[in-house]
């Protein structure tokens, strides 16, 4: 045991070197171009990427401290629950099910087994809040719960959609003194989830305990996907709680009815699950997190799906940006971690996707720069005055290391190289899709969701090649265009230009590919 402790400790100072490497060869980079700069020219490139390099600084470092608290997080659960005592009254639990145009097959068999749950008989009540549009699946969801003693309720107008439905069974419906939350398509794993989880409540200020999320098996892609969030679950959340900021997911929590009620419901918003956490935070409430895989959603299988559920996170992040700058007064007093986790949340897939795409915008203007050393000779690439200041050999250093990162710590964490390269590249893949997202935010689109645009009016086949080259030709346009100056590049033997534009090239590419390949 002692040996696994090591080498999880190992891993997490591996993570924090890494991190700190990365941000110090952006700073690092920031300084040598103000110290090339003959003209204003590398001036202003020298001050985007100096702003650049910061943010991600900031967000390396922080993200660092996450791995590093998070070790420690297992001593500090086992210090809460060494005080709590044995269950002697046990409370009323309503569990509750969002179902919105499920698979029936799916719904059936998911909620006979949260029948199964182990919790005495007379204090557990199961509800289905269905919100389908469907005829024939509400019929056949009504079927279900009356065939297995399941509260049925449906809504006619779907107001607030997930939040609009949670916060209907549990302030309109329901009575219960708690409320656990499962989505349609989780299947659960371990019986003793309430029984697990209530315990912590003897806390009567503890607003909610979350539990770690994760997929079912399935294909490479969906299990690296699974990874993608792992790492949230994993190493995230944990530090966290120790702020009290501890995520509600959306479902596999338990959550005290009176916080509910006090925070006036589930916030009407694309992830109603976070704005909820903040305001039972704002309204004087803690929360915990316990990493136990209590049920296992279904495999996100192909990259449309993907697509939709980061469209609709950073949607929503990037409303809680603007929600919580307004609110932030509410956590006057607190530890100003627990702002920095608020803050780094919203701005989180906004950092890694626009920020991605900023980067290799100002690699361009490097690359097609006038200062000393950015147009290598071929003959001369190897020789050793060039590699030591070449510009570009130092921005492709960096750019090395965003590789390394997430590709070691997938090997370190979760055993695969192979997972973690493909995490790096679903990031790039995913770069516009999430920028998208944030725009429609500031422009206040209500579209929760990409349909990969207007397809219906070229009248294809979605399967097509044509399709897949429509749907993502703003990704096309700009791999394209980096080609091209790749090819700008090298025919002024700039070799080292010309390599790295192309790679960007063919990250963005990707989207293609995967769009082609998991449909």
């Amino acid at each position: 045991m002692n040996g696994l402790r090591d080498k999880l400790f190992t891993g997490r100072m591996l993570t924090v070197l890494l991190f700190t490497v990365l941000s110090v060869a952006g700073v690092g980079f920031s300084i040598y171009l103000f110290y090339v700069a003959t003209s204003p020219y590398i001036f202003l490139l020298a001050c985007i990427f100096t702003f650049l390099s910061l943010v991600a600084g900031f967000f390396n470092i922080y993200a660092s401290i996450w791995y590093y608290k998070s070790y420690f997080y297992d001593k500090y659960l086992a210090d809460i629950k060494a005080k709590l005592m044995p269950i002697v009254k046990y409370p009323t639990v309503a569990v509750v099910v969002p179902v919105f145009n499920e698979e029936v097959d799916m719904v059936e068999k998911n909620m006979k087994e949260l029948k199964k749950m182990n919790y005495p008989k007379s204090k557990i009540k199961f509800y289905m809040a269905d919100d389908s549009t469907d005829q024939s699946i509400q019929k056949s969801m009504q079927k279900i719960c009356k065939e297995n003693g399941i509260n049925y309720i449906h809504r006619e107008d779907r107001k607030g959609y997930k939040a609009g439905a949670l916060t209907n069974v549990t302030m309109n419906k329901s009575k219960e003194d708690f409320v656990c939350i499962l989505d349609a398509d989780e299947f659960l794993q371990d019986k003793n989830l309430v029984m697990d989880l209530l315990p912590f409540f003897q806390d009567e200020k503890l607003a909610y305990v979350q539990t770690e999320k994760r997929y079912a098996p399935g294909s490479f892609f969906s299990n690296t996907v699974d990874i993608f969030d792992a790492f949230f679950f994993k190493f995230i959340q944990p530090a966290r709680a120790m702020n009290n900021t501890a995520v509600f997911a959306g479902s596999c929590a338990l959550i005290r009815r009176n916080a509910i009620i006090d925070v006036g419901g589930f916030p009407e918003y694309v992830i109603e699950d976070t704005f909820f956490s903040f305001e039972s935070d704002a309204h004087g409430w803690k929360s915990l997190y316990v990493p136990k895989v209590y049920a296992l959603g279904r495999p996100i299988k192909t990259f449309t799906e993907l697509t939709r559920q980061q469209w609709r996170y950073n949607y929503g992040d990037t409303q809680f940006i603007s929600y919580f700058y307004k609110k932030r007064g509410f956590l006057s007093g607190r530890s100003p971690f627990s702002s920095l986790d608020y803050y780094t949340h919203g701005f989180g897939l906004n950092y890694i996707s626009v920020v991605l795409i900023l980067f290799t915008l100002i690699s361009v203007g490097i690359v097609f720069s006038s200062v000393p050393f950015a147009h290598i000779d071929i003959f001369s690439f190897f020789t050793q005055n060039q590699l030591q200041l070449d510009l570009e050999l130092l921005g492709f250093f960096a750019f090395t290391l965003s590789l390394l990162t997430p590709t070691l710590l997938t090997k370190v964490y979760f055993n695969s190289w192979s997972k973690g390269f493909m995490v790096f590249l679903l990031n790039y893949a995913l770069a516009f899709v999430r920028t998208k997202a944030a725009i429609a935010t500031f422009f206040k689109s209500h579209n929760p969701g990409t349909n990969w645009n207007r397809l219906k009016i070229i009248k294809v086949n979605q399967n097509s090649l044509i399709s897949k080259l429509y749907s993502t030709k703003t990704e096309i346009a700009f791999s394209g265009f980096m080609f091209g100056l790749a090819y700008i590049a090298l025919t002024q033997s700039n070799f080292a230009g010309s390599i790295w534009l192309g790679w960007y090239g063919v990250l963005y590419a990707l989207t293609t590919v995967f769009l082609y390949k998991y449909g």
